[in-house]
């Protein structure tokens, strides 16, 4: 089974996406992440901020931080390997770990608007 574990820089909740301005960057993996949630995988994501313990924990991710600082984050982690450093995985990246097509982890957006109808319950 894929575990994916994602290091993420201090931020100020657990998926960056909150706040006046935005990185499209964070909205992209957070969305990413949710859609392989209701597909029921996990992907373990910690944030510097709220996590400090989980970075301590990690020898590999420990070592990096030592050896390069924060400029490091995000630290991406494979199946126990560091596969990315400095960037979140991208949505091909995802896809193939998982054994899934790029589409799938993409939030399908209606296609036209909704309309609402009026109905006479006469």
């Amino acid at each position: 089974m894929t575990k994916v574990q994602i290091f993420d820089p201090a931020m100020c909740c657990s998926t960056g996406v909150c706040g006046p301005s935005v990185d499209p960057e964070l909205t992209r993996i957070a969305s990413a992440i949710f859609q392989l949630g209701k597909k029921g995988f996990t992907i373990e994501r910690y944030n510097l901020a709220n996590d400090p313990g989980a970075f301590v924990e990690n020898n590999k991710v420990n070592k990096l931080l030592h050896e390069k600082g924060t400029d490091c984050l995000p630290v991406v982690i494979l199946n126990g390997e560091i596969v990315k450093e400095a960037s979140y995985p991208t949505t091909e990246e995802l896809a193939k770990w998982y054994s899934l097509e790029e589409t799938e982890l993409v939030e399908k957006k209606p296609l036209t608007p909704l309309q609402f109808i009026q109905i006479d319950n006469k």
